[in-house]
């Protein structure tokens, strides 16, 4: 579970629902009653992997506490055209409301876990995992790492507070990869004692380096081929975790995972995931009188 999810997930439920409603919603405001009652269910119409039926009941349930929402399926089940994920009964204002926030998370987050699974199932009988990258939408980074850990990924960090990576710009503009893990390595006893350090090598020479000064977690790998990664991972010989990055796909994961590298980190899990099509459908139960 990401650090601080409740806290994060009700500013991005707060911020979404503002910038959708803003002043009011004029078109339910000109022609339904506030008191009008109704029930709307999620309707699957695409196969793939489900996620987001618990961001929904959030984004239903700060809008109207005391909504009824009923899932019929949970995060991380494999769905089928024609199924229903949930249920809701709540005022119309709210349904209306919140059904393009719910949607938007759903179809993105369904999308990313059904490519996520592909990925991860590709890998399945290797000691590989598959892991995210900071290569997100803007402000919807908690719910789409979310999305791959429910289609079986695994989440890097966060962002830039909750982890140490030393990449290819950190190094150049230090002046070397063994002062850059050195005044990392320094940081950490100082001010962030516990956190873990991560460093970007481009050849067999910076692994070579690295080896020699330690104090570091895990080597990162960055566009090595496979051939590569198993020389480097003779001279690192288990005293670090290895990640393998950069040039690596859907077509070539296998290869990787051949080597027995530690984790593998591929950005379009996120980036190049497509979002399924799911629709919510609302059906009067009660109106004012």
């Amino acid at each position: 579970m990401i650090a601080n999810y409740e806290e994060l997930l009700h500013d991005l439920v707060v911020h979404a629902l503002k910038e959708d409603i803003g002043e009011g919603d004029h078109s339910t405001l000109s022609c339904i009653s506030p008191d009008a009652k109704g029930k709307a269910v999620l309707k699957i119409k695409e196969d793939g992997v489900l996620a987001g039926v618990k961001v929904a009941e959030k984004i239903f349930r700060h809008k109207e506490p005391g909504c009824v929402f009923t899932a019929f399926k949970q995060d991380g089940e494999l769905m089928k055209v024609g199924e229903i994920a949930f249920e809701v009964e709540a005022t119309v204002y709210t349904i209306l409301q919140c059904e393009r926030l719910v949607l938007n998370c759903m179809q993105r987050m369904s999308g990313i876990a059904t490519l996520t699974k592909k990925y991860a199932d590709k890998l399945s009988g290797y000691r590989t995992r598959i892991l995210d990258t900071r290569k997100t939408t803007p402000n919807f980074r908690l719910l789409e790492k979310e999305a791959v850990a429910i289609g079986g990924g695994y989440n890097h960090r966060f962002a830039l507070y909750d982890m140490i990576m030393l990449k290819d710009n950190h190094i150049d503009y230090c002046g070397g990869i063994e002062a850059a893990i050195e005044k990392a390595h320094d940081y950490v006893q100082r001010v962030k004692p516990g956190m873990k350090i991560e460093v970007e090598t481009r050849s067999l020479e910076d692994v070579k380096k690295v080896m020699a000064v330690g104090k570091v977690d895990r080597i990162m790998l960055d566009n090595f081929s496979p051939e590569l990664i198993k020389e480097a991972i003779v001279i690192i010989n288990d005293r670090y975790e290895t990640e393998a990055s950069g040039g690596i796909n859907f077509d070539n994961i296998e290869e990787y995972a051949k080597t027995n590298v530690d984790f593998i980190s591929v950005g379009a899990l996120i980036h190049q995931a497509r979002s399924l099509d799911l629709s919510l459908k609302a059906k009067l139960i009660e109106s004012n009188k």
